[in-house]
């Protein structure tokens, strides 16, 4: 390699990703042969917790192996609730969206503790997680209930407070997805969104949670694919690329001097623009600290190859490498020391790890999150042991790109027959034909209760006609929204409905337990339902 050091102080800027349980030679040689800074693990690379905790401490004992000062930040996407990549063993935590509806962000601080709690224990040290995004664009594909809810203020508090959870536990947090990605009606996995709002707009409504959480101490804040006109001059430049946000906006004029992440490179907004390997090159230039690619080999090498390339021509000045190595450096002394890593492979798995405290803290919360928002005298129901339930809800449980599909498995009619014995379950596809549609709306007749979960409804869908049939069946017909909240705006004639936010099996338990009146839910919507004309 022509320049030996060149390369390992590169190779530091690169967060990477990879399929399996087990740590591949490729990523072995990355970390030998550039040092790379960190690993992003997705669900394909999450097993059992004992699983996990065996790839962190390879993952790490290799990199002690290659001479590394401090150890490998690990990192995932655990926000919790729709976004969540632990699985079988762990806790399941309510999400952002929940927390917002509790309208205390103490159960943000609480449930960030818990969360961090887990993730340290497993080998992982870095969240990616909370975000900051202000969801108030209803079509959003790609926030939605990922976000705190519409108001800035409300946003900022419990971003601060699930941070602060997440830190006193030992885990460095990561504000997302900077600037604001909340009010987009495309996913930047996809193509690349632009919002257009002016300068002050910005200030009093994207900018302002990551303003406060910037000022309470943010570790690290990961850039958005997104195009903001009224910061960046050059048309169609995405944060993530751009001088003006990074340097000039995030550094200059909020004053954050920590880490600067890039979202995934590999997402179309960046791999079907400029490119992968360039993006990184651009992304450095702007100012960003880690580039991350999260999938492909071939681009991750190529990525540092590229930014090596740009150094040695004079591109890029290497005194910005070096500031951005010191500002990873002060992160991985603040938060990951040697001492700290057990780097025997029998180690045992921490009881707190999806433990019977961590179990009923999830549960609390949930009950606090999960919105009655109608009832018109239908809740709770009260039924005897004969009287026939009907449950009724949609496949295909996640939409975005960014969700795990392994907990796309939902579980409203297990939920529901924790509370009464005499329940049918049925479960419908997303494109229901007139037929079938027709056929629900007689089966209906043969039950008291009819119950039907939701999944972000859109103009046109099925859904909306399903239930139009089934208020006129006359039953007793209660509908439960388990991801968006807006599904109500399409439903106006719906005499009972509830949120859940998720379709996390605690949440689909809990809105299960308050028809029936079993449990006392007190959640409170953090965003506006507005009717569909």
């Amino acid at each position: 390699m022509k320049n030996n050091n060149l390369a390992k102080k590169v190779g530091k800027l690169l967060v990477v990703g990879f399929d399996g349980l087990e740590v591949p030679k490729h990523i072995r040689e990355l970390i030998h042969d550039y040092h790379i800074g960190g690993i992003i693990l997705f669900g394909r690379n999450i097993g059992t917790p004992r699983e996990i905790l065996a790839l962190t401490t390879d993952l790490q004992q290799e990199a002690k192996n290659a001479g590394y000062t401090y150890p490998l930040l690990i990192c995932v996407d655990q926000e919790n609730g729709v976004v969540r990549r632990l699985g079988k063993g762990t806790t399941i935590f309510p999400g952002a969206m929940t927390l917002g509806a509790t309208e205390d962000p103490n159960q943000a601080y609480d449930i960030g503790f818990a969360s961090g709690k887990e993730l340290r224990a497993l080998g992982i040290n870095w969240n990616l997680a909370p975000v900051l995004d202000v969801n108030n664009n209803p079509d959003n594909p790609v926030i939605g209930v990922r976000s705190f809810g519409e108001s800035p203020d409300k946003v900022a508090q419990f971003g601060q407070a699930a941070m602060k959870g997440m830190q006193d536990a030992g885990v460095i947090t990561t504000l997302k997805h900077f600037p604001g990605h909340g009010d987009t009606d495309v996913d930047s996995h996809l193509d690349l969104p632009v919002i257009s709002h002016d300068r002050n707009r910005l200030d009093k409504v994207e900018l302002y949670p990551f303003q406060k959480s910037i000022e309470a101490g943010a570790d690290t804040v990961m850039s958005a694919h997104v195009y903001f006109p009224s910061i960046e001059t050059d048309p169609g430049v995405p944060a993530t690329l751009s001088e003006k946000v990074i340097t000039g906006l995030l550094r200059e004029e909020l004053g954050f001097n920590g880490v600067v992440t890039t979202d995934c490179m590999e997402m179309n907004a960046i791999s079907q623009g400029v490119g992968t390997e360039k993006g990184g090159v651009l992304a450095v230039k702007a100012g960003v600290d880690f580039v991350m690619v999260s999938h492909t080999f071939e681009r991750q090498v190529g990525t540092i190859k590229e930014i090596i390339a740009a150094v040695e021509r004079g591109e890029i000045n290497e005194n910005m490498i070096n500031q951005a190595n010191e500002r990873i450096n002060t992160l991985q002394a603040k938060y990951v020391k040697w001492d700290d890593i057990s780097l025997d492979n029998n180690s045992p798995i921490p009881t707190l790890v999806g433990s019977k405290e961590h179990e009923e803290l999830a549960f609390e919360v949930y009950k606090k999150g999960v919105t009655i928002v109608k009832n018109e005298n239908i809740l709770p129901i009260h039924v005897k042991n004969d009287d026939r339930i009907l449950v009724i809800y949609p496949d295909n449980g996640t939409t975005m790109q960014v969700e795990d599909k392994r907990y796309a498995n939902l579980a409203l009619g297990e939920a529901v027959k924790e509370y009464h014995q005499n329940v049918d379950v049925y479960q419908i596809s997303q494109k229901l034909s007139q037929e079938e549609l027709e056929s629900i709306g007689k089966k209906a007749q043969d039950y008291g209760v009819i119950i039907l979960g939701t999944l972000t409804i859109t103009a046109g869908s099925k859904q909306i006609q399903l239930a139009e049939k089934l208020v006129e069946s006359g039953k007793t017909f209660i509908v439960i929204a388990m991801r968006s909240p807006y599904d109500l705006a399409y439903l106006p004639n719906v005499h009972a409905y509830l949120n859940t936010y998720e379709f996390s099996y605690p949440a689909l338990k809990v809105a299960a337990g308050a028809i029936f009146g079993k449990e006392q839910v007190s959640g409170k919507l953090p965003v506006t339902i507005s009717s569909i004309k």
